[in-house]
């Protein structure tokens, strides 16, 4: 009888003890971005987030946090090092701040167009620059990279070349990369934060504003301005990254877990918006808008004219194999 109960107990101490390892803990994550809950990325993040909890039996919480919730974009990169938040999705812009060289593709007419970016984020090229900024960053991991859209202008004056902008009032995002268009063409560019643009527009703070057609959409900045000019000038893209804190205590199994959900999210919202770009020039028409097509050479012959790659922090090297890739 002694014998039978010693067992008994042992069983539940050997249950108790399994029920209190970190395996069995669940890890609860924040995800955060500053798209809007309308727009593709959120759709696909919280997919991601259900996902990965699926896969890892509960394991793993995500909860997904939109519009700025958690700070603006530089905020939430901050975040991913001091460890207030888990995971992002946002442009390599502030990436390229740690690891300069990883923002390339921002340098004004570098792509092509989606298909060509996408395939630039497969590439042995792009690894050996998420590589680096891993390195550079503290262990951040790149895990996936979404089409986030082809950045035209917005404005309530109507230019068709590069001269045309000359004073113009532009807000733009406070990164030099997004800066060397508007300033190579005499605009006078004003960094005001994504979630303010909206109330700068309406109030004359500035006058213009670039962004993708779905971006323009989301944020309802159609309301607040005249023209869109399709100066196409940066084929723009979201790297999903997770902090280091996290991802160092994934296991092998789980980091590839990881990636592949992300992965699947990427290419589910690159998607998405790359469908829904395509409907909405004519429906920006619809609107009352006035949309311009323009000769982009101008804009572009002023940028490499002004505006050197060594400058930005890129190479030189690394835009012309982003050139070859087909």
């Amino acid at each position: 009888m002694f014998g039978k109960t010693k067992a008994v107990l042992a069983a539940v101490v050997a249950a108790v003890a399994i029920a209190a390892t970190p395996a069995a803990a669940q890890t609860k994550l924040k995800w955060a971005h500053v798209y809007e809950a309308s727009e593709p990325f959120h759709k696909w993040s919280v997919w991601a987030a259900e996902e990965i909890k699926k896969r890892s039996h509960g394991k793993f919480e995500i909860e997904v946090f939109p519009a700025s919730t958690l700070g603006k974009e530089s905020d939430i990169n901050q975040g991913l090092q001091l460890g207030t938040v888990d995971i992002i999705i946002s442009g390599l812009s502030f990436a390229a701040r740690t690891y300069p060289r990883i923002g390339v593709g921002y340098y004004p007419y570098t792509f092509r167009d989606a298909d060509h970016l996408l395939a630039f984020a497969k590439s042995p090229l792009f690894k050996d620059m998420a590589d680096g900024y891993r390195n550079k960053s503290g262990g951040i991991q790149i895990t996936a990279m979404t089409y986030y859209g082809i950045r035209q202008t917005t404005s309530n004056r109507d230019f068709n070349d590069c001269a045309g902008m000359k004073g113009l009032k532009i807000r733009v995002p406070d990164v030099p990369a997004y800066l060397a268009m508007p300033k190579s063409c005499g605009a006078n560019p004003a960094p005001i934060a994504f979630a303010e643009v909206y109330l700068a527009l309406q109030n004359g703070t500035v006058e213009a504003q670039e962004n993708p057609l779905t971006t323009i959409e989301a944020k309802k900045f159609y309301e607040v301005q005249k023209n869109i000019i399709l100066t196409g000038h940066i084929v723009d893209s979201l790297a999903t990254q997770v902090a280091p804190h996290v991802w160092n205590k994934l296991t092998p199994a789980e980091q590839a877990m990881f990636t592949e959900v992300m992965q699947q999210a990427a290419a589910g919202a690159s998607n998405d918006i790359k469908k829904r770009e395509g409907e909405l020039a004519e429906e920006f028409k619809k609107k009352g808008l006035n949309v311009h097509t323009v000769d982009k050479s101008s804009f572009r012959d002023a940028v490499l004219k002004q505006v050197s790659f060594e400058s930005l922090g890129y190479q030189k090297s690394d835009w012309e194999a982003i050139q070859a890739i087909k």
